[in-house]
């Protein structure tokens, strides 16, 4: 049963580069920190990384599930999961990414969700197509 006190944002972006590229994007710390933010992020279930967000400081992170290419999941704080997601549409890929975790009781969760939704759709998912987009 899901809890409905605990919601997501879902959010999915059309990228005009091949899901490889994505990948490296959402994976290379080099990468990550153009787009998003500075952290020592690396496509391995288990290893656990910090990103630095402003604002939020230090967030610790531990990769969850990893399918090269098409699937990268890690919790993001205590509470929240990012779970993103490749699919090969045409000549680009079709990024679809879950944030999932927020409880709606809680003031700070509830701040974060109506701020993230927005963020995610109107801000860093274009900074993310843009950094893919720059790629050679």
């Amino acid at each position: 049963m899901i809890d409905p006190t605990t919601t997501a944002i879902s959010v999915d972006q059309f990228i005009a580069a091949p899901p490889a590229k994505v990948w490296r994007a959402l994976t290379e710390p080099e990468l990550l920190a153009r787009w998003w933010a500075p952290g020592d992020i690396a496509p391995t279930v288990g290893h656990r990384f910090h990103l630095e967000m402003p604002g939020w400081g230090s967030v610790p992170c531990q990769v969850v599930q990893v399918e090269v290419e098409a699937r990268f999941v890690y919790t993001f704080t205590e509470n929240w999961t990012l779970d993103w997601q490749l699919v090969a549409e045409g000549t680009g890929t079709r990024l679809f990414l879950d944030h999932s975790g927020f409880d709606l009781d809680d003031k700070r969760s509830r701040d974060a969700f109506e701020r993230m939704g927005p963020g995610w759709r109107d801000t860093v998912l274009p900074r993310l197509a843009g950094v893919v987009t720059e790629l050679g």
